[in-house]
């Protein structure tokens, strides 16, 4: 079902938007080792791009009951009829030309995998998404976690710091070390189809 464009109050007369100010990729990581949201540099932003990881999720997949790590190229590789690196040098061209600034947001889980942690709560992932569209997470201060070498901000209001620092969320640190490591070992062993497109990323 369809209907005008002028049914929406606040519609563009070209029918289409402006080139985005902030680009968001959104993964479930039901691992519970990725912090709620990180800043992605542009190589970063390729390297996630391609990878796009996420969990297959109970009531979005058939057949699924628990989550299950997945990596979907372009966050939807299954609808992509070109191969994921055109759409990455596509993207790259875009973030190029355009400045737009790109953020890994993780809804998944925290505080220890699924089964052990809790999921992120809408209101936080809802602050986080509101504050990257104000512009609010440019300025402030940010650290490089020690797995993935993500960009992440120290401390944002109404946020917990376990959300951004996940191993202070795991009662058991030494588990957490080994499950980003692990998954750490995913990411680089599914990143060697792209080898071409990556070079040498030190992802």
């Amino acid at each position: 079902m369809a209907y005008p464009l002028y049914y929406i109050e606040n519609h563009l007369p070209a029918g289409k938007g402006k080139h985005p100010k902030n680009v968001i990729f959104l993964t479930a990581d039901a691992t519970g080792v990725l912090p709620a949201v990180a800043k992605l540099d542009p190589e970063e932003a390729i390297y996630y791009f391609l990878s796009g990881y996420t969990s297959k999720l109970a009531g979005t997949e058939r057949g699924i009951k628990e989550p299950k790590t997945t990596f979907s190229a372009c966050f939807g590789a299954p609808f992509m009829p070109h191969s994921p690196e055109v759409y990455a040098q596509l993207l790259k061209d875009k973030l190029n030309k355009h400045g737009s600034l790109v953020y890994l947001v993780n809804t998944g889980w925290f505080g220890g995998p699924y089964g052990v942690g809790q999921r992120i709560g809408i209101t936080e992932t809802r602050t986080i998404i509101s504050l990257i569209l104000n512009n609010r997470l440019v300025d402030i201060e940010h650290q490089r976690e020690a797995i993935f070498g993500l960009n992440v901000p120290v401390a944002i209001d109404g946020v917990g710091a376990e959300l951004l620092n996940p191993m202070s969320g795991w009662e058991n640190q030494e588990d957490y070390l080994e499950a980003a490591k692990k998954l750490k070992a995913l990411f680089e062993e599914n990143a060697l189809k792209y080898s071409s497109v990556l070079g040498e990323n030190k992802q």
